[in-house]
């Protein structure tokens, strides 16, 4: 099976920086899409910015300015740097990417366990 493994989240006080990293593991042919979604308990899971291979990126509007998505294709890792910080931001963070898995040679959506992600104020 293919594996997203999130780390770097933690408390962090407004105006401070996160580094959050995301990598697949498993017997993978290739990650398209990478990103990073953001999610409450009971509600909807929250887009927040997203890379393609090729590295064009997309943010959600809170994102723009102060997240940076990058990737390293050969690692099939994700980075998000997260800078100025706001109590807001607060949430469980998921890394999500479309996979290629060498057993079914077909393009699937995974998804990481989530990782906390807590600014104070």
């Amino acid at each position: 099976q293919v594996q997203l493994v999130e780390s770097g989240g933690g408390l962090v006080q407004a105006g401070g920086s996160l580094r959050l990293s995301c990598a697949a593991s498993g017997r993978i042919v290739s990650v398209k899409d990478m990103g990073w979604y953001r999610q409450t308990p009971g509600k909807q899971r929250e887009f927040v910015a997203m890379i393609s291979r090729e590295g064009s990126t997309t943010y959600a509007d809170s994102a723009k300015g102060r997240f940076t998505i990058s990737r390293d294709n050969a690692r099939n890792a994700v980075y998000l740097q997260m800078n100025s910080l706001k109590p807001e931001d607060t949430d469980v963070y998921v890394c999500n990417a479309e996979v290629i898995w060498a057993m079914t040679m077909s393009l699937d959506n995974y998804w990481g366990q989530g990782i906390q992600v807590t600014v104070s104020s």
